[in-house]
């Protein structure tokens, strides 16, 4: 089992250990849990016999089938509905299973690596995941850190982005400057190693020297820097003050009515929210209705 955040690298590393271990000429198949309802799930993982439901025209194998012999990967397993996780679990005890419309047990060998974002252990004590099945995938458990505990692996994460698409898309790019270097090392990262990823791609593509400086970052991070106090670029300074003084303007014309002042800057409530929060404004509390 890996847990960690979203954008930590969970499927990374567990192809590190497939690729790593006595299974690593074998195949490696993932599945996002999330990423497909109950329905089409148990079919993506158990496969299905021709007939067996309407739009089965043949039969196919799943997942797990096709896994045979080598690592199959479920992600944000946490998310699995609890019939799944039932036939989950007998396929763990029995290493076997049957497809769906099927009566034939199909043996099975595989490595199963589970990843979630989730705790388990809390969520198998409120009921909604088996208790059984957490103690049985839960054997051998690795924990990703977030990106801002191991805020030392930035530059060098940044770096190889930068090579990484700046051959990608055909465009030199030789380094991070040093003020857009203690940008990415002041945010936290939410996002993990993904939203870095996202945020020198964007950077690449948008930057028009052969170096990264601050003002091809997404705003988000440059709002960090501000709020620690540095400055990042006087354009970036000019266009935070100039937002602040239109929500400001905006909520004094709607009379402290945070929706009204929404609709008067043409953005949906939860957006001006973000903004406010992101700018770090000080505003009087809403009125009542």
């Amino acid at each position: 089992m890996i847990y960690g955040e979203s954008g930590t690298g969970k499927e990374l590393v567990a192809r590190d250990i497939h690729r790593n271990s006595g299974r690593g000429d074998k195949p490696f198949v993932a599945i996002n849990c999330a990423a497909i309802t109950e329905t089409l799930l148990e079919s993506e993982l158990f496969g299905h016999e021709k007939g067996s439901f309407t739009g089965a025209v043949s039969q196919k194998k799943g997942k797990l089938e096709m896994a045979e012999g080598g690592t199959i990967f479920l992600d944000e397993v946490g998310e699995l509905a609890a019939p799944l996780q039932a036939k989950l679990l007998r396929v763990l005890q029995e290493r076997e299973f049957e497809r769906v419309g099927g009566t034939r047990p199909i043996r099975l060998d595989i490595r199963l690596i589970a990843a979630t974002n989730r705790d388990l252990k809390e969520a198998s004590r409120a009921g909604t995941f088996r208790q059984d099945l957490y103690y049985r995938l839960n054997v051998v458990a690795l924990k990703m850190p977030a990106l801002r505990e191991r805020r030392e692996d930035i530059p060098l994460l940044a770096n190889f982005f930068t090579a990484r698409y700046s051959e990608k898309v055909k465009r030199r790019v030789v380094g991070i400057s040093p003020k857009a270097r203690a940008c990415l090392m002041r945010y936290d990262w939410p996002g993990n190693v993904r939203e870095l990823e996202n945020a020198i791609e964007r950077a690449v593509v948008l930057g028009s020297t052969e170096m990264i400086l601050p003002e091809d970052l997404p705003d988000s991070v440059l709002e960090e820097t501000t709020l620690a106090g540095e400055p990042v670029t006087a354009l970036h300074d000019g266009v935070r003050e100039a937002k602040k003084a239109l929500i400001e303007r905006a909520i004094e014309q709607a009379g402290g009515n945070y929706t009204e002042a929404a609709g008067i800057l043409g953005v949906h409530p939860n957006h001006l929210f973000r903004l406010i929060r992101t700018l770090n404004l000080k505003l009087k509390r809403q009125r009542s209705a």
